[in-house]
């Protein structure tokens, strides 16, 4: 199906089918900060909503037949200003630090290649697509995969860490409640990793 035939297409908050299907395949980072806002804030903003401030913001650049971004400096910005989420750009994230942060309570919003949607195959080059990392144990990360199987590997999706080294560009953004979040412990992430791994 072309996402322009999509019947559920405006509760993305394109103006039109046209404009959905421009942004479907373009708003993986939009998809990450909605999760982050959902359960961080308890809303959740049409993805081509966040798409259009963020645009606003300088975060993408609007060509013709593309999108330029996610840029990170001004997506920061505007995740700091717009939802006081905590928020920095890390154009150095190494692998071995990504459970300190979620353990200390923090999301991910890291950069792959999309097909780390199976792990077990070999991607052409590391990076160009944002998942959301939300827990992780000594062997396996976990990720909330917008381009993910559902089902399979969209929620919870677990990926082997020596395998994750193939397809991270090790850069990202990490995220934290900031002020007015719910309350918020690391364990919760722990306890709804374990639940949805068993």
């Amino acid at each position: 199906m072309s996402a322009a035939d999509d019947p559920l297409w405006s509760l993305s908050g394109a103006s039109t089918p046209a404009a959905y299907e421009f942004w479907s395949w373009r708003i993986c980072g939009m998809a990450c900060l909605r999760m982050a806002l959902s359960y961080w804030r308890g809303v959740e903003p049409p993805t081509v909503t966040l798409a259009q401030e963020c645009l606003d913001a300088g975060a993408y650049v609007r060509r013709p037949d593309r999108v330029d971004g996610l840029i990170y400096a001004p997506f920061c910005s505007y995740v700091r200003s717009r939802w006081s989420l905590e928020v920095g750009s890390c154009p150095e994230l190494p692998t071995d630090q990504l459970a300190s942060h979620l353990s200390a309570g923090r999301l991910i919003m890291l950069s792959v290649h999309a097909r780390v949607r199976n792990p077990q195959t070999e991607p052409p080059r590391r990076g160009g697509h944002l998942v959301l990392a939300v827990g992780a144990t000594t062997e396996h990360l976990f990720v909330h995969n917008p381009s993910g199987l559902p089902g399979d590997s969209q929620e919870f999706a677990a990926i082997p860490w020596p395998r994750l080294e193939r397809f991270s560009a090790r850069r990202g953004v990490v995220l934290g409640p900031g002020a007015g979040a719910g309350s918020f412990s690391p364990d919760r992430y722990h306890h709804d990793v374990a639940e949805k791994t068993r």
